[in-house]
């Protein structure tokens, strides 16, 4: 079974991000860029996947510039077998779905593993788009994942406890944090990674519809918290500050 696994180029979790002056965006120029944290984790369990022996090959897939191959490298170090690049511009969810469902097409994946979101935008929106795109079952925010028989199982964290969705493969599956603790890359990976393949694909040739986009008018940030914390003596001072505020 092969597994295609997406990859999105984010700012680093540890930046703390600023806007431009203008608020047209945040700033990128000369920020460190990584691999999106939940789609590290999508790549590290299907690893773990094949190196259990259950698939054959995994897929690394991202669309951008070619600045992207960076990060596509990184997936390629950590133990995917081959990566594909899809030069594309910026694209919004929908778009990237349509892209992902013509690869889905090509490389006829029985799993696709993706991050349950990106960082940058929170959407959480292309794994189920592309699931109602193939038509495929789709299990989402997955924190414990495994598969036998042609069938998968996600255990899913909910408001009342736990959820288990049983899924017919192939199936889209996206993961959660508390799924697995993704691998170091050492150095001498870092090195055999160069002399993997790296596909480049131009976007027009997946044939991509003509989709309506999301117009982004700008950006403010968050106002700022207004006072500071208050230490208390001891439980029934904490439980009087809280029925004044009222918090109870």
């Amino acid at each position: 079974m092969k597994i295609l696994v997406t990859i999105k180029r984010v700012i680093d979790y540890t930046v703390r991000v600023q806007l431009k002056r203008d608020l047209s965006g945040v700033v990128t120029d000369g920020v460190k860029m990584g691999i999106n944290p939940f789609d590290e984790i999508a790549l590290e369990e299907a690893l773990r996947i094949r190196e259990r022996g259950d698939a054959s090959e995994v897929v690394a897939v991202s669309l951008g510039g070619t600045e992207v191959q960076q990060q596509l490298r990184t997936a390629l170090a950590m133990g995917a077998d081959r990566a594909i690049l899809v030069e594309a511009g910026e694209l919004q969810p929908l778009e990237v779905a349509h892209a992902l469902k013509a690869l889905v097409a090509r490389e006829e994946p029985g799993l696709v593993l993706m991050g349950k979101q990106a960082i940058d935008d929170d959407m959480a929106q292309t794994g189920p788009m592309l699931a109602a795109l193939l038509d495929w079952p789709q299990a989402t925010f997955a924190s414990k994942f495994e598969f036998a028989g042609g069938k998968a199982t996600a255990v899913r964290e909910v408001d009342g406890g736990l959820e288990t969705l049983g899924v017919d493969l192939p199936a889209i599956v996206t993961t959660d944090l508390r799924l697995n603790q993704p691998r170091f890359v050492k150095m001498p990976d870092i090195m055999k990674a160069r002399n993997k393949p790296l596909e480049t694909v131009p976007l027009a040739s997946l044939k991509p519809p003509e989709l309506p986009r999301l117009e982004v008018k700008g950006y403010e940030a968050p106002p700022q918290r207004a006072g500071g914390g208050k230490r208390v003596a001891d439980a029934a001072e904490l439980v009087r500050e809280l029925r004044a505020r009222g918090a109870l």
